[in-house]
């Protein structure tokens, strides 16, 4: 019993990542020992079911909850021009980070000729609905419904309004109001820490059924399953690549800023993000990097923060590669109409989930259900979508890195257009 229990404990000090890292590592090699083994699958099979009901059983409150939180976590009295102008850069950013990583996985299609399909025996099709449908769909009917069937973005939608709408109580003159918005604020975000502790639980179970699923794609591809999973690995960088490029320094340049010294000046906390795959545990040396910018305390001190919570534009260029990865795998490549509806679920997703531990793959598992990818037990969207997860350590790392540049990138935008940066300090 003492060897056991040594044994739980030894398991649990290992790095999540790493842990996750080597399933995948053990289970391509186990696939292809085993290749077309099916009694091997057939054995493997309910472990990665098992992990595909648990990430589901746990999506929806974790978005109700983490979206409701981050909303009501901005004052509205705080949301002056400068904030207004933080989070309007944020969300514009976003939306620039989720074109391009459609577009680079659109130009590049990892994932295809991989013909996971075959793993549930047939080919899904999902029918496409109009511009005018998905924006009008948005808006839930009835939000217990939307909740209990799983309909991402009139979750969204209905939670960002009811967060907003409990910032105002919370920010009220009447203290009655003030007092009741408060309770209801702590009362779901001791709901979200129960989350948190679950979704805990649950990711270190991941990496056994990474390892089923794994098992399953390279016992039925064979050494072919490394292909799609380099291109999404490079399609994500190049994409992380182009957001540099084109977005940040277009910005330095509309501002009249140096694009290269503004490299420069978020190399440490750039560097930081990448090795610790945390935006909060970047927040204080970003902090001293805007200081050193010579961004004036009443922008950081805001924005930084915030950013840390709704700004994800590394995390969106993941979800939009990582969306036609899995589309292209199942034999279902995303339409004008479904790319759309990934960016306004990207986009809005992005305000309540970065605190989320594993935010990227319980993202990514709302955007492809927003689009009728179902990633249900034993399908080959679950199979994809758990190929994903084997490598996320690697994307992680690029897509953190990239969340906290965008902060950066915002503080300074904005300081500047408030004509508030310290050139002075900027130039040295």
């Amino acid at each position: 019993m003492s060897a056991l229990k040594s044994l739980f404990s030894c398991y649990f000090k290992i790095n999540l990542l790493l842990k996750i890292l080597v399933g995948l590592i053990l289970g391509a090699i186990a696939g292809m020992i085993f290749q077309n083994n099916g009694e091997m699958i057939a054995f493997l099979t309910p472990f990665g079911d098992l992990f595909i009901r648990l990430l589901k059983m746990i999506m929806v409150p974790v978005i109700a909850c983490t979206l409701i939180v981050g909303a009501s976590t901005i004052a509205p009295s705080h949301l002056g021009r400068i904030g207004g102008k933080l989070v309007l850069f944020y969300m514009i950013t976003s939306v620039f980070a989720i074109t391009i990583g459609l577009a680079v996985g659109t130009v590049i299609q990892p994932g295809t000729g991989l013909e996971l399909a075959a793993v549930e025996g047939k080919a899904r099709v999902a029918e496409s609905p109009t511009l005018m449908s998905i924006l009008l769909n948005i808006v839930p009917t009835n939000p217990m419904s939307s909740l209990s069937e799983g309909s991402v973005l009139q979750i969204i939608f209905f939670c960002l309004l009811f967060g907003i709408a409990l910032a105002f109580g919370r920010d009220s003159a009447d203290e009655n109001v003030r007092k009741a918005s408060d309770t209801v604020y702590h009362f779901i975000e001791g709901v979200s820490q129960a989350m948190f502790k679950i979704v805990g639980w649950v990711m270190q179970y991941a990496p056994f059924g990474v390892f089923a699923l794994i098992f399953i794609v390279f016992s039925k591809n064979g050494a072919t399953a490394f292909g799609p999973l380099a291109a999404v690995t490079a399609s994500v960088y190049i994409g992380l690549v182009l957001q540099v490029v084109l977005v940040y320094f277009g910005v330095c340049l509309i501002m009249r800023l140096s694009p290269l010294k503004f490299l420069s000046k978020v190399r440490h906390p750039m560097v930081t993000a990448f090795v610790t795959r945390s935006s909060g545990a970047t927040l204080p040396v970003s902090i001293d990097a805007a200081e050193k910018m010579g961004v004036p305390k009443s922008v950081y001190g805001f924005g930084l923060p915030v950013g840390a919570t709704i700004n994800m534009d590394g995390t969106t260029i993941y979800l939009g590669v990582c969306a036609i990865f899995i589309a292209n795998a199942v034999g279902m490549p995303l339409d004008s109409s479904q790319q759309l509806t990934i960016v306004l679920t990207a986009v809005l997703a992005s305000i309540g989930t970065a605190g989320v531990p594993g935010a990227g793959a319980i993202m990514l598992l709302m955007v492809l259900e927003s689009v009728g990818l179902k990633v249900e037990a034993g399908s080959a969207v679950a199979v994809a979508y758990g190929m994903i997860l084997g490598i996320d350590a690697l994307l992680d790392m690029g897509r953190t890195s990239m969340n906290v540049v965008g902060d950066m990138s915002g503080v300074v935008a904005v300081a500047k257009s408030e004509k508030s940066l310290d050139l002075e300090r900027w130039n040295s």
